[in-house]
């Protein structure tokens, strides 16, 4: 099965946060799928983190270098679609671009985001849980 998985399961994984057994168990086994923004948006999160002081800076190189293990097909953005999407649901484009490609591919979507699984299930996305 193919999965999409939203930048917030990575970086649960990748600072071994309480989340990360259930998101490997949920994923053994499956492709992971992301828009091809993902690593962008991991590094941003996780220089966020750092500016908030929730990260020391060599936690955020030891994150991303975790992040590159795991095995993940970057997929195009369809830009235009998940503006509608963002548009419509009054959402970030971040998050958008994530419930168009699991539109797209007619795949469950795996995240941490309340909000997004929300509106997955107002479009149709089956919720990975």
């Amino acid at each position: 099965m193919k999965i999409i998985a939203d930048t917030n399961t990575f970086i649960a994984v990748a600072l071994n946060e309480p989340e990360k057994v259930k998101i490997i168990r949920l994923t053994e086994g499956h492709d992971l799928i992301a828009p091809d923004i993902l690593p962008f948006e991991i590094g941003n999160a996780l220089t966020a983190m750092m500016k908030k002081n929730a990260l020391e800076k060599e936690q955020v190189t030891s994150a991303w270098e975790i992040v590159q293990q795991i095995p993940v097909d970057l997929r195009p953005t369809n830009i235009e679609s998940a503006l509608n999407i963002a548009i419509q649901f009054n959402l970030y484009a971040y998050d958008a671009y994530f419930l168009e490609c699991a539109v797209n591919l007619r795949s469950p979507l795996l995240t941490l985001d309340l909000g997004m699984q929300r509106v997955a299930r107002e479009i149709g996305i089956t919720i990975l849980e």
